[in-house]
């Protein structure tokens, strides 16, 4: 009987074809590989080697675009009158390309720690986060955070909104001389079905969201936000409605006592296509659901429908990053279990959240070798001694790969968001396993243009660590970039490259 090969696997298992959209944001045109349909992964992996992290921006543009239109979508089916807005989780990736891109596509700001106000700070200052935009500050606030939210409000930032995890921040803004804008956030909300442990340590109870109205009421400030943080990548849209459900009571019954309330924040939650190929959500038919039921609510209470915030970390930016790896040997597992394909490299370094999400999944993609016969395999970290330094998991299943070995460059997908933010950018990472070179592509009226940033050298990494790098011999193959081994050069050579006009800045 004929083998499966990699194609047949995907139309028998995904019903994909061998060309044409693979994902909402991955397709295959000619054999090759696209990212966003004008960035040729094989051209970049044949330019500048693998390990690589290819940096599109425009996709975070596409992603905000997309959510925006299925909202508008989503208020003229239900008839909503409130207005919907577009927060960026900026926690998800703070690089700048990926928070000016944001902020250009036309997203309000999530914060969630000093540092990321005094970017926010820097860039109002630049006049690059507009003023109508809201600043939504999140999470627990040290003393430094407070002051940081302070300073931007008397800077002249009318729409910086502390949103109050505890009752001590409130007393400390409250002498604010300029006035503020609060939010409260709703504890329940953060576990209220138990599957989001972690989450219930974050906000107000009942009775303390009572005590802060009061006191707000009382003062030279105002009350305007209720925000409800369900969890992460939730793909059961009737779970995410049904947890959601009380706290737009919860808003309803604080709005008739505080007339100024006038935002619900149905904070995190929303998942993207990164992590799965199988990945389905009705994100116009949620958002139409979602608006139908706060109607509905606001009705039984008579309170006006409030404005909706969501906000959107990972599908902001997950999709508009993806890293390039290449198999550097083939190990035999034991029996019965499969092979390891062993990456020049280390997964621990470029996929934290294999190791710390219970499940977590990647996207993966072989750039070649599409014909040829598919074998169950495992990733593991060739630069690293550690046995969690493996995807997928031991208990999940194996990946199903071409059976080319050595030399096949794969394209990991869903990386722009959190893996950077957890393992760092720069500095010293697991076995001083070097981060890998860097493509950054954005776009200047409808052109394409590329910066790249060269894989950090071993000498600098040694030096932070506090070693005199000019008394070692550091090899040549660490401190230059990892080239694709000459086979997979031929094989992704085999056919010139087609680039447009569009792409053509990326030979």
């Amino acid at each position: 009987m004929k083998q499966q090969t990699y194609t047949t696997y995907l139309q028998k298992q995904f019903d994909l074809d061998g060309d044409g959209a693979l994902t909402s944001f991955m397709t295959r045109q000619r054999g090759e590989l696209m990212l966003g349909g004008r960035v040729n992964l094989n051209v970049l992996a044949q330019q500048y080697g693998a390990p690589l992290e290819v940096v599109y921006t425009p996709q975070i543009t596409t992603q905000v675009s997309r959510m925006q239109a299925w909202a508008a979508q989503a208020r003229a089916n239900s008839a909503y009158p409130g207005r919907f807005l577009y927060a960026y989780a900026t926690k998800a990736n703070f690089a700048a390309e990926a928070v000016e891109t944001a902020l250009r596509a036309g997203v309000h700001y999530e914060t969630s720690a000093a540092a990321d106000v005094t970017i926010a700070r820097s860039l109002y200052r630049q006049g690059l986060l507009p003023t109508d935009r809201l600043i939504c500050c999140n999470g627990s606030k040290e003393p430094n955070y407070l002051e940081a939210i302070r300073g931007l409000r008397l800077d002249g930032c009318t729409n910086v909104i502390p949103v109050l995890d505890d009752l001590a921040e409130l007393e400390v803004l409250l002498d604010t001389s300029a006035p503020l804008r609060f939010g409260v956030r709703e504890r329940a909300a953060g576990n209220r079905d138990g599957r989001h442990p972690g989450n219930d340590r974050f906000g107000l109870t009942s009775a303390e969201i009572d005590v802060a109205a009061a006191r707000i009421t009382k003062s030279h400030h105002d009350l305007v936000l209720y925000h409800a943080m369900v969890g992460s990548q939730i793909e059961d849209e009737g779970h995410f409605l049904a947890t959601l459900r009380e706290s737009v009571a919860g808003y309803c019954r604080l709005r008739r006592r505080v007339p100024s309330l006038r935002y619900f924040n149905f904070g995190g939650g929303i998942p993207t296509a990164g992590y799965r190929l199988d990945f389905a959500f009705d994100y116009a038919g949620f958002l139409m659901r979602l608006m139908h039921e706060i109607k509905a609510t606001c009705a039984a209470y008579d309170v006006p429908p409030p404005d909706l915030i969501g906000e959107f970390g990972r599908y902001t930016v997950a999709t508009h990053s993806v890293y390039l790896l290449e198999v550097g040997a083939v190990k035999a597992g034991q029996p019965d279990e499969p092979d390891w394909y062993l990456i020049n490299g280390s997964m621990m370094v470029t996929l934290p959240d294999a190791l710390l999400v219970e499940g977590q999944e990647f996207v993966v993609f072989p750039l070649t070798d599409w014909d040829r016969p598919v074998r169950p395999v495992r990733l593991a970290g060739r630069r690293t001694c550690d046995s969690d330094d493996v995807y997928p998991r031991p208990d999940a299943s194996p990946l199903m790969l071409p059976d080319t070995g050595a030399g096949l460059v794969l394209a990991i997908c869903g990386v722009g968001a959190y893996q950077q933010m957890i393992a760092g950018r720069g500095g010293a990472h697991h076995c001083l396993s070097p981060e890998p070179g860097r493509v950054i592509i954005s776009e200047l009226d409808g052109r394409l243009q590329t910066r790249y940033v060269p894989q950090q050298d071993q000498a600098s990494i040694m030096e932070l660590l506090g070693y005199q790098p000019q008394r070692f011999s550091v090899p040549l193959e660490i401190e230059r970039r990892t080239p694709v081994p000459v086979m997979a050069r031929r094989r992704m050579a085999q056919r010139p490259p087609r680039l447009g006009r569009a792409s053509a800045q990326l030979e």
